[in-house]
């Protein structure tokens, strides 16, 4: 199995590629120019790997929900690497890229949750809830936006760590879900090398879509996405 993910939802810009149980793997923080560090990064990853981009199986791209213009920067190289390459694309969400990186970093381990918050800006978080069965990430609760302070907790698991911006925000979420965590990480971010986990973890069983059905999920429902001209 061999593919490349690409994750811009944040303020991260990373991109990952799965060879055949190896990841090769860049990253940098940065809250903009996300278009100019994609396309090196993919060619780093290439002349690293050895992988040529006309050997992949597949690609896999973080769609959300995140950054409006992250979103669409990720969607959009994703969409045009596929129609020159003709591809399938994952579409992994985002919030489950960072429950699958406490497991991936040894954070989280079996039967423990994971309550993921994104800041959405305008006095929300975006929110979804995880647990580790099996070693694998298992989704608890629907991805919504919300306030803080209407966030709620779903899962019977052992114990609840939080990650994602949206916990800068625990002052105002409710006093049970404060209560629960064993600990937070607001600093986590979704990363390409949890994107390709998820992606290859599912494969070829895993939902995949042709680069024309490639598109963001943004959750706040008037927004609406544009694609490419022509297609």
């Amino acid at each position: 199995m061999k593919l490349l993910a690409l994750d811009t939802t944040a303020e991260g810009c990373s991109a990952a590629l799965w060879t055949d149980g190896t990841l090769f793997e860049r990253a940098i923080r940065s809250p903009r120019g996300h278009t100019q560090h994609l396309l090196p990064m993919i060619r780093e990853l290439v002349e690293e790997s050895g992988v040529a981009l006309a050997a992949l199986d597949a690609l896999a791209f973080g769609r959300g929900p995140g950054s409006f213009t992250g979103l669409r920067i990720a969607t959009g190289v994703v969409q045009g690497l596929a129609f020159g390459l003709d591809l399938p694309v994952v579409p992994v969400s985002s919030l489950a890229a960072v429950a699958s990186r406490a497991l991936r970093t040894g954070v989280a381990g079996e039967g423990d949750g994971i309550a993921v918050a994104f800041d959405a800006r305008m006095s929300e978080v975006y929110w979804s809830c995880y647990c580790i069965r099996e070693g694998r990430v298992q989704s608890t609760a629907q991805e919504r936006v919300c306030p803080p302070d209407q966030v709620a907790l779903s899962g019977d698991v052992s114990r609840w760590l939080g990650a994602g911006s949206g916990w800068n925000l625990v002052d105002q979420m409710p006093e049970p879900v404060r209560a629960a965590m064993l600990a937070t990480h607001p600093d986590w971010y979704p990363l390409a090398a949890d994107i390709a986990t998820l992606a290859v973890t599912d494969w070829p069983d895993g939902p995949t879509v042709p680069a024309e059905q490639a598109a963001p999920v943004y959750v706040r429902d008037e927004i609406t996405w544009k694609k490419l001209p022509g297609r």
